[in-house]
C-alpha cells in the first residue's frame, strides 16, 4: 500500500451530504446517479453501488463524500464527488454518521 503524507491527506474534502434524489443509470447495473445536498451546492455523484442498495433505500440518507476531487465522466454522466463505503468479497457498507449532523459538515 502507497503511503501518502499527512498534508497530503490534509488537501481531501470530506463532507457530510444528503442524497435528495437517486436512480439507476439505463444501461448499467451497477450503477446509480445520485443528487446529493452539501449544504451550499447540490452535485450529481455517480456510485458503482447498484447491485448493493435500491434508489429508494438512499433517499434521505446522509452519507460521507468526498468533494474536492475533479469531476469525471462515468458512463456518460459527470460525477461531482466521490461517495464513501466499505466493502469486500460479498458486500459494501456506507459510511454514515452515527448522529445527525448538518449538512455539509466538514469531516476531520
Amino acid at each position: 500500500m502507497n503511503e501518502v503524507s499527512f498534508d497530503e491527506f490534509m488537501k481531501l474534502d470530506f463532507r457530510i451530504g444528503r442524497v435528495i434524489e437517486a436512480e439507476k443509470i439505463n444501461g448499467s447495473s451497477k450503477l446509480l446517479k445520485l443528487i446529493v445536498n452539501l449544504g451550499d451546492e447540490k452535485r450529481q455523484v455517480i456510485a458503482g453501488i447498484a447491485e448493493y442498495y435500491t434508489p429508494e433505500e438512499l433517499k434521505s440518507k446522509l452519507l460521507v463524500f468526498v468533494v474536492n476531487l475533479k469531476s469525471r465522466k462515468v458512463f456518460g454522466e459527470v460525477s461531482e464527488a466521490m461517495l464513501l463505503a466499505a466493502f469486500d468479497e460479498t458486500n459494501i457498507s456506507l459510511l454514515i454518521p452515527d448522529k445527525d449532523v448538518s449538512i455539509g459538515s466538514k469531516i476531520s
